[in-house]
């Protein structure tokens, strides 16, 4: 399999979706098979690439839950060797729906464990938390890429973020 690179940051607005958008398609454009995860209830992502996200009639939302298997919810997107697993506002009840599930963290590892090795890279966008969705993508990532904006390493806030997610993705 390929790289699995989790675009997280648990600030909003610090461009997540832009860097996953932009870095899905870059690779893409340079040969390389990517699939890009929106992993974010915004689905922003989704829209990005041109999809009604308010139509889609399977996202991660089934894939994570079970419901649907990973060929049912990948969509081709406009740009060769780039496809994109998509996300809608359904996506937040997934959090309540996993609280009693065990081993919840691992829902979207389990879901890809052997079946991404097509891709040479897995990216997937994260919402801006640190919540149940975001902790899926760091147990099933190789790296976390984390954007932050420039006013954030003005004020030294960034530090805690990178820590943030180092010693959570250590306890998992």
């Amino acid at each position: 399999m390929g790289k699995v690179i989790a675009i997280a940051n648990q600030k909003g607005g610090v461009g997540k979706t832009t860097t996953a958008v932009n870095l899905s398609t870059s690779l893409a454009l340079e040969g390389k098979r990517v699939l890009l995860i929106d992993l974010d209830p915004q689905g922003n992502a989704t829209t990005a690439f041109g999809f009604d996200k308010e139509k889609l009639e399977r996202t991660v939302y089934h894939l994570m839950l079970g419901l649907s298997d990973l060929g049912e919810v990948i969509l081709s997107t406009e740009i060769d060797k780039l496809e994109l697993i998509p996300s809608n506002i359904h996506l937040i009840g997934a959090e309540v729906e996993f609280m009693d599930h065990p081993q919840r963290e691992k829902r979207l590892k389990e879901a890809l464990y052997g079946k991404v090795n097509i891709y040479d890279f897995v990216l997937i966008d994260c919402p801006p938390s640190l919540g149940l969705l975001t902790l899926n993508a760091l147990v099933a990532s190789d790296s976390v890429l984390v954007p932050t904006s420039m006013r954030i390493l003005r004020y030294g806030r960034s530090d805690s973020t990178f820590k943030d997610y180092k010693t959570r993705k250590e306890a998992l």
